[in-house]
């Protein structure tokens, strides 16, 4: 079938890529699904800083490739080996299928699947095919995903069923921003009743974490801080806005010597991980989920982890497993304690991704979602 979406050819392109435009939206060739697959009409898409990371060249993935990993969408075809979903199920996509089968699938969700980790630097599904072609030539997956397009084909591991209740946007954040930034407190951080916890980086992933922070410390009997850390003061702002206990620069909370037991590090910067590091208390713990640059290098004292007991805990996708918990956070939505509704900077189309990457590169935006449905 025939179908729309924003090929990136090159990275690393100049700024502003509004002008330099590395994302061409394009018509493209998309097979049908392999038994293990299915075919979903893309009804919302968000744009991460992983997808940023990638158009700059901070992240190198195989060119040319069809962007996009937190998207939702509705199922139009079923794989023949594939029972327990239907036509017009809404889903959530995953970024990182799990085989299942390996030893890393094992560890409830501490790492990754080694074969979907292979798939997605390979830029393939799961079964190691590829569906999306343009003019013969194979155009490559994004994460399993590819999902600034109108329609994809994905395994059926790099999906999970939501009510036809959760709206389209909010399934979309579901499957990235609050399952990294969501998984990185409840399944790494593990806050304990009246403990602090400190949000170092205040992006999708890092808001995702603090409305998690928020909704967990508010079934405690001693309710404990959450602090919010950003350059950025709009992001402050919003910070508080979302439930936030304090929120501070970097330099200001360093100044004021606070410290917490939990300490979520999600900018995904060398500088960041060390004041996520020199933020965390006697005892903490230190959960680094933000994805810096190959070869990035941050100082810290090893002398304070070991004198003062401390640890880091590195989480990639949230040390989710998806299946277990989207269903989790998708009941925290329904209920009222999960509104990441409000993580929505504004709603685009397509046409205007380069511009949208120029945002989020400024720092202007913290979720962006390209809209799929007619107006």
């Amino acid at each position: 079938m025939k179908i729309t979406g924003a090929v990136l050819e090159s990275s690393g392109a100049s700024r502003p890529f509004a002008e330099s435009r590395p994302l061409q939206i394009c018509e493209l060739d998309l097979a049908g699904p392999g038994p293990s697959e299915v075919l979903i009409r893309i009804e919302a898409a968000g744009i991460c800083h992983s997808d940023l990371s990638v158009v700059n060249g901070d992240r190198p993935r195989p060119l040319p490739m069809l962007l996009g990993h937190e998207a939702a969408g509705i199922v139009e075809e079923i794989g023949s080996d594939i029972s327990d979903l239907k036509v017009g199920d809404r889903v959530v996509t995953v970024f990182l299928p799990r085989c299942e089968e390996c030893a890393n699938c094992k560890t409830d969700g501490k790492l990754p699947c080694s074969k979907g980790t292979m798939a997605n630097g390979a830029g393939s599904l799961l079964s190691g095919t590829r569906a999306i072609s343009r003019d013969g030539e194979e155009i490559l997956h994004h994460l399993g995903v590819s999902g600034f397009a109108t329609h994809a084909v994905l395994d059926r591991n790099s999906v999970v069923s939501v009510g036809l209740d959760v709206p389209p946007a909010v399934a979309a954040v579901l499957g990235c921003a609050v399952l990294t930034g969501g998984g990185a407190v409840m399944n790494a951080g593990k806050p304990q009743d009246g403990q602090d916890i400190i949000i170092v980086g205040l992006g999708g992933v890092g808001m995702a974490a603090l409305l998690t922070a928020r909704a967990i410390v508010s079934t405690w009997n001693t309710p404990g801080r959450i602090i919010g850390v950003d350059a950025n003061p709009d992001k402050l702002l919003l910070a508080r806005e979302l439930g936030a206990t304090d929120a501070y620069a970097p330099n200001e909370i360093e100044d004021l010597g606070i410290k917490a037991h939990v300490v979520i590090e999600a900018a995904g910067h060398p500088r960041a991980f060390e004041t996520a590091v020199r933020l965390t208390a006697a005892g903490g713990t230190t959960v680094t989920v933000g994805l810096p640059a190959p070869g990035a290098l941050s100082s810290i004292e090893p002398l304070g982890l070991t004198a003062e007991a401390r640890t880091i805990v590195g989480s990639y996708l949230g040390s989710a497993v998806p299946s277990r918990d989207i269903p989790r956070y998708e009941q925290m939505w329904r209920e009222g304690k999960l509104p990441v509704e409000k993580l929505t900077s504004s709603v685009i189309t397509l046409d205007k991704i380069n511009e949208a990457m120029d945002a989020l590169a400024q720092g202007k935006a913290v979720r962006q979602i390209i809209s799929f449905e007619q107006p």
